[in-house]
């Protein structure tokens, strides 16, 4: 084993790291291009050519690698950089390896080829400086910066990456609260969109197929006509069938992993906090239903509930869900102005 440290960093070379640092990861658009300047910087400080970034992903809890840097060939092969676990990881995971521990530890994926010998593979590598990365309490990942020899940091170059793995920290945490304000704002815009195709073309050709079905009814039965209406109202409702696949293609999942009683119960409770309309709930737990046949059912509770507040001037309305015999119930009433039913197609086409 190679022991052994570098030459003492000058304060001047330290904050001329940490200034490259901060200047690159302001300027990251993403947590894997932050993941990646700080890599390269990082590498440079320690002399090291080899380094590579896990983070963890805020869905599933798994590791994937967000960024390589000369990686040798044994590591090159995508199944020998999976997210399964090895021993940086599982100091990361129980909480041994923190950013007051930084410390070299024996690379576990790169075992077999040095247990082999095979320098040519391992580019003669066989540990790593692991630098934890943190959010806060917030675990993120893991920062691996590959070295020839086994050499202790010194207590200047600790020092050094737990400054550097705090900025990494925020840069990342940052870029991940941007990507998700973005995948927010094209999902209310695609939800935006696919309220104007139902108020605009679903209404349209709905509207043309009642009145061509009316038309239809005041026919003789051999009139010539009936041929060339029965055509028109075929392609009007084959363009209702494709708008709503069109509006159910533009609108994501809106139970986000959510059971169906716990997405309904949100659904009332920030109706109520937006706008001032009480929600009565009664939603029993109906059991395992078709993922299509969830959505739809709150995609229904969605729309009646913005009809309350468009429309019915109530000050309270009420949400039953009940499993009834061969299927479920979804029941959506207020305590509003209501309608006349003579006048109610005049306005509308939604009854």
């Amino acid at each position: 084993d190679l022991v052994g440290t570098r030459p003492r960093l000058s304060q001047t070379r330290a904050l001329q790291v940490l200034k490259e640092v901060a200047e690159a990861l302001n300027s990251a658009p993403t947590e894997q291009r932050a993941a990646a300047e700080a890599l390269s910087r990082v590498a440079d400080l320690l002399g090291v050519q080899t380094g590579w970034v896990w983070l963890r992903d805020m869905g599933s809890g798994r590791f994937y690698s967000a960024a390589v840097q000369s990686l040798p060939p044994y590591l090159q092969e995508p199944v020998r950089m999976t997210g399964r676990s090895c021993w940086c990881l599982e100091l990361f995971r129980t909480g041994q390896l923190t950013a007051r521990n930084i410390d070299v530890v024996e690379c576990s994926r790169l075992a077999p080829a040095v247990r082999s010998r095979n320098a040519s593979e391992t580019h003669g590598l066989r540990c790593h400086a692991s630098v934890p990365l943190y959010a806060g309490d917030r675990p993120l990942g893991v920062m691996n910066l590959a070295m020839r020899g086994w050499r202790r940091l010194t207590r200047q170059e600790l020092d050094l990456l737990t400054t550097i793995a705090n900025q990494v920290g925020v840069a990342i945490e940052r870029a991940r609260l941007g990507e998700q304000s973005i995948q927010h704002a094209r999902a209310d815009e695609r939800s935006r969109i696919a309220r104007d195709v139902h108020d605009t073309l679903a209404q349209g050709f709905t509207a043309i197929a009642l009145q061509i079905e009316a038309a239809l009814s005041h026919l003789e039965p051999r009139d010539r006509a009936r041929s060339s209406l029965r055509r028109a109202l075929a392609v009007a409702r084959e363009g209702v069938e494709e708008t709503r696949r069109s509006i159910g293609a533009l609108r994501s999942s809106p139970l986000e992993n959510r059971s169906l009683v716990d997405a309904l119960g949100m659904l009332a409770r920030r109706f109520t906090a937006d706008t001032g309309v009480r929600v009565r709930m009664e939603l029993s737990d109906v059991g395992a239903l078709p993922e299509e046949m969830e959505s739809e059912l709150y995609r229904i509770a969605s729309e009646a509930l913005s009809n309350v507040h468009k429309h019915a001037g109530a000050r309270e309305a009420s949400l039953r869900l009940e499993k009834i015999r061969g299927g479920v119930r979804l029941i959506v009433g207020d305590a509003g102005r209501g309608f006349r039913l003579r006048g109610a197609r005049a306005r509308g086409f939604g009854l």
